[in-house]
């Protein structure tokens, strides 16, 4: 049994992560308090009962052999004292990770299985945005278990991403088509999120004039909680009642929001209404279902403004709530404050059609504090997977699953009635409201538990009973077994018999006319091989963690191991309804005990929350606990957020979402933060300074030495620190955000504990924060989170749309943790920061290294100038980076955080070979480029200028190109045994955006 050891605070008890077990184990670990770490490094069998598969050895990349060598180019000879020199003496670990790990990958993973099958999987016909799918097993093993889909990067480098962009582009179509809006994004994080964003749309449409959103209370719950939650910060009065009696003569409404079908599955004609608000000047914005839209009358015919909903039941698992992607809709009027990413069409250099993520100067990183939204991720695997499910499935096919669902419907509404029991809506698509009369909610649920159903409960003598495609006889004849023995009825039918009779509703006037999914895309793939080489074809076009390193700073691409990623498909994890009873998430609840103690273990903070479903969440989250917390005390005055002009883009735009008044602080010319410009600031806002936003080691990648004074200088002033946790992969074992002075910080679990990017997202970022901020942590309107959420009354709210945000992804963090234990993390950030300075050691000599601490060593990352090139030789950094593709690599982060530099980030996992290989690329390139500055190549017409260049352009009859395809092709020997080639030349942004088109291109226009 693997232990998790927490050293207790003052006036704490040690705890044990096991959820079932945990009194035996305390009681254990509080009479054993120096229980250690039994892991090796040595893959010795030296005793016989010692694992072989041991992990911390595959998941690091350079071999222990190798690392001595390393060092040695650093001038330290033992990883130790390497660290120390790295590492400030003031913030180092008071104690090492008490985490312990004694099993291999096997034993894990058959530990994990029995926790996992704690779960109960009962039939959940709950509803409320969440329902049962069939994941074809073509898309299962091809895009959601498959590396060259979850491991690539967000596709900032359009040129080695053209597979997942012409996926995106098939979801914005999808969901164009489905909801008969204009213009679609590439997915939000959640549906409760995407209303939020749609609220904060509307009232930014009006300027912030008009402060109420009218939210109709036939929404589903957790929708209308987290619109309050968002709402509040920003001023926005939130009414929620009856969409038919309110009264709109005030003129200070900005929005509203209706649900289509409704929660309780009634399905109302809003033509007339919707007329009626925009009388009063006011937008509409509808929360829908996908599979619905296949038969009702879409919202953009009766004049929706925007259109949003989960794109879950296009065959995305329950997952216990996610990760899910949201889809959101409007009109061209609002396509350029639509919040989150939009795939559109350009054109490469050749004039060929082209993908590329359009519109880009929205994005919070360039607009910062007037950003429109601080979403920085999307949902991009799981919105391939809805794409995918429609391109499989055809827009017949579609339309047959949802008339399957309504017609099941319609023999359970009838089978009730015989009961005796009324039904509520008498139009219905997948959900029927049951009337008990005199009988009780309660009676119900136990008599369908019994028989592994559950079901809604809407209050003492109504239930919801929702179905979706997974519906078979067996459980509709449970369902009407359960409901007989409440009713006391003889059972003298069964769903075959009353079939026939069965009568589908009549939608009339709602009822779908127009057509959907028309491309071809969504008509040619319906036999598993043409649809396996279509996603074969996507995927081959793109660049992923399968071909090649992604040395992208700041977002730790580092090793998603299969391990980790198994559990993610097991069903007692995917099969899991989000609201069902507790009882039935027990695997789950043990999950997130382990978790979160090892979560606080590691950071040193007293509590964690595991909802926010992505870094930006997370920051929301952290400063919205600030403000709760301040509030609280008598000191909700203070709303003053100092930044640091260095700090990621998300940084103001979450805080000017959560309602505070941002001032920057200087950097000095080191890169750190300028401690005698934030003290100043610090006391110039003594009265009102709320809190302190810090990457720590910086955005710069240096450990900045007086990281202690400046959360001293903070606190002294009366607010708090929030700690961007975006580099915590330099921290795990060697410092924490708690015992350097932190007060709250975000974990991207989507960088330093593994779980996989998927080309834009999912992501998680758990908040953890000290003792006196844990009762205002985020709660949830449906689950009662227990010791996992905040105190009630003083919980801040939901900020995702389940209660554990993206529950069924948090295991390849559980694995992680599980499989490296304390040492293990320990090691793996050590050799982390190795790989980044021995690489910057590498090419110190050709490239200017902007920052680095007064030893000369930097973090786990390390910023590379790319800016006297564009004197010398008419050279800008984004020519390095598409001259990489040629080399075969994902060029790291580009301009960012400063303009034309390259910050490069290896992680632990990269071998040394790779990391040389990347270094003799760039320093390849560097040759290139004195080439130009000495006259022997042309300055605009020269292979980084032309990079990338396409198999099409070396292939073709014509080359008048001042140098050789070889050089083009195969600048360095080793190409000539693995060479990828882009699939397009270098893209033209300023044509995509002057030219915008987002859904897929007219037959005409193909190829």
């Amino acid at each position: 049994m693997s232990l998790l050891c927490s050293v207790p605070r003052v006036g704490t008890s040690v705890r044990c992560a096991r959820f079932a077990q945990e009194q035996k184990l305390t009681s254990l670990l509080n009479g054993n308090r120096s229980l250690k770490l039994t892991r090796s490094f040595s893959t010795t069998n030296e005793k016989p009962f010692v694992p072989l598969d041991t992990f911390v050895r595959r998941h690091n990349g350079p071999r222990d052999h190798e690392i001595p060598s390393m060092l040695k180019k650093l001038g330290y000879d033992s990883l130790e004292a390497f660290s120390n020199a790295v590492v400030p003496k003031s913030i180092q670990a008071s104690r090492p990770l008490a985490i312990r790990n004694d099993r291999g990958e096997k034993e894990t993973l058959d530990e994990f299985k029995q926790i996992a099958s704690k779960n109960k999987i009962l039939r959940s016909f709950i509803g409320m945005g969440y329902y049962g799918t069939v994941t074809p097993p073509v898309i299962l093993r091809n895009i959601m278990e498959n590396p060259g889909w979850y491991t690539p990067y967000t596709p900032y480098q359009a040129e080695i991403s053209q597979g997942r962009l012409e996926s995106l582009l098939n979801y914005q179509t999808m969901v164009t088509q489905l909801t008969g809006m204009n213009i679609s994004n590439a997915s939000l994080l959640d549906e409760a999120t995407a209303a939020a964003e749609a609220m904060n749309m509307c009232f930014n449409f009006h300027k912030r004039k008009k402060n109420v959103f009218y939210v109709s209370q036939d929404c589903h719950p957790q929708n209308i909680e987290l619109i309050k939650t968002r709402a509040e910060p920003l001023g926005v009065k939130i009414v929620v009642g009856d969409w038919k009696t309110f009264d709109f003569s005030k003129g200070d409404v900005c929005g509203v929001l209706v649900q289509y079908p409704a929660t309780d599955g009634s399905i109302a004609d809003y033509a007339s209404y919707v007329e009626k608000v925009h009388q009063s000047e006011a937008l509409v914005v509808c929360a829908t279902d996908l599979l619905a839209l296949t038969l009702l009358k879409p919202p953009g015919e009766f004049g929706c403004d925007i259109v949003f909903g989960s794109a879950q039941r296009f065959g995305v698992p329950l997952g216990y709530g996610g990760p899910h992607a949201a889809f959101f809709a409007t009109n061209d009027t609002f396509k350029r404050t639509m919040p989150g990413r939009l795939i559109g069409v350009s054109k490469d250099s050749s004039g060929e059609q082209a993908y590329r993520m359009a519109l880009q100067t929205r994005e919070q990183h360039i607009r910062r504090e007037t950003a429109t939204s601080n979403i920085c991720t999307a949902q991009a695997l799981l919105a391939n997977m809805a794409a995918m499910y429609a391109v499989y499935h055809g827009p017949q096919g579609v339309k047959a699953i949802a008339q399957r669902v309504q017609s099941n419907t319609a023999i359970l509404a009838q089978g009730l009635q015989k009961l005796g029991f009324k039904v509520a809506n008498p139009t219905f698509f997948d959900t029927i409201r049951v009337d008990l009369g005199n009988k009780k909610s309660a009676d119900v649920t136990k008599a369908l538990v019994k028989r592994n159903i559950n079901v809604r409960v809407l209050n003492d003598s109504t239930v919801t009973v929702s179905l979706d495609e997974t519906v078979t006889e067996k459980d509709l004849a449970a369902l009407f077994e359960g409901f007989a023995e409440v009713a006391g009825a003889k059972l003298n039918f069964t769903p075959a018999s009353i079939a026939p009779t069965a009568q589908v509703p009549s939608l009339g006037s709602l009822a779908r006319t127009s057509p959907f999914l028309t491309h071809p895309v969504f008509n040619k793939h319906h036999s598993e091989t043409e649809m396996l080489r279509y996603m074969k074809l996507l995927e081959n076009k793109d660049l992923s963690l399968a071909n090649c390193m992604i040395p992208l700073g700041s977002c730790t691409m580092k090793l998603n191991a299969t391990s980790e990623m198994i559990p993610v498909t097991w069903p007692e994890l995917g099969e899991l309804h989000p609201f069902v009873p507790a009882d039935q998430a027990q695997g789950y609840f043990e999950m997130f005990d382990y978790l979160t103690k090892a979560l606080c273990e590691i950071t040193r903070f007293h509590a964690v929350s595991l909802q926010p479903n992505a870094g930006s969440q997370g920051e929301y989250a952290g400063l919205k606990v600030i403000r709760a917390y301040l509030k609280d005390i008598g000191q909700g005055h203070r709303d003053v957020c100092l930044i640091p002009t260095s700090a990621h883009g998300t940084n103001p735009a979450t805080a000017a979402m959560v309602g505070m008044k941002i001032a920057t602080v200087k950097a000095d010319k080191h890169g750190n933060v300028d401690v005698k410009d934030l003290k100043e600031k610090a006391e110039q806002y003594k009265d009102n300074l709320a809190c302190l936003m810090i990457t720590y080691p910086s955005t710069h990648g240096v450990f900045e030495e007086a990281i202690k004074e400046i959360c001293a200088i903070i606190h002294k002033n009366g607010g708090q620190v929030y700690m961007d946790g975006a580099n915590m992969n330099s921290q795990v074992g060697l410092c924490s955000p708690g015992e350097i002075g932190a007060d709250v910080c975000h974990l991207n679990l989507h960088k330093t504990f593994c779980i996989p990017h998927g080309g834009g997202g999912p992501g998680m970022g758990p908040i953890g924060v000290q003792k006196h901020l844990a009762p205002y942590l985020p709660t949830h309107p449906v689950v009662n989170m227990g010791r996992f959420g905040g105190a009630p009354g003083k919980g801040i709210g939901p900020v995702s749309a389940a209660p554990f945000g993206s529950s069924s992804i948090l295991p390849i963090s559980y694995m992680y943790i599980q499989l490296m234990g304390g040492a293990g993390l320990t090691r793996a950030t050590q050799v982390a920061i190795l790989n980044a300075n021995y690489m910057a050691a590498r090419l110190k000599d050709h490239y200017k290294i902007v920052y680095t601490a007064p030893n000369g060593l930097v973090a786990h990352e390390f910023i590379v100038d790319f800016r006297e090139f564009k004197e010398t030789a008419n050279i800008e950094v984004e020519d390095v980076a598409k001259r990489l593709i040629d080399y075969g690599f994902h060029a790291p982060t580009m301009s960012f955080p400063l303009p034309g530099t390259l910050m490069i980030e290896p992680t632990e996992s990269e071998p040394k070979e790779e990391l040389d290989r990347l270094c003799d690329a760039l320093i390849s390139i560097r040759q290139e480029i004195k080439e130009i500055e000495q006259g022997k190549a042309d300055k605009n017409n020269n292979v980084l200028k032309n990079s990338p260049h396409t198999a099409a352009v070396l292939l073709s009859d014509k080359w008048d190109r001042p140098y050789s395809r070889e050089k083009a092709a195969y600048p360095v020997a080793s190409l000539r045994k693995n060479k990828y080639f882009a699939p397009v030349g270098r893209l033209d942004s300023v044509y995509g955006d002057r030219n915008l088109f987002c859904s897929c291109p007219p037959v005409e226009t193909l190829n």
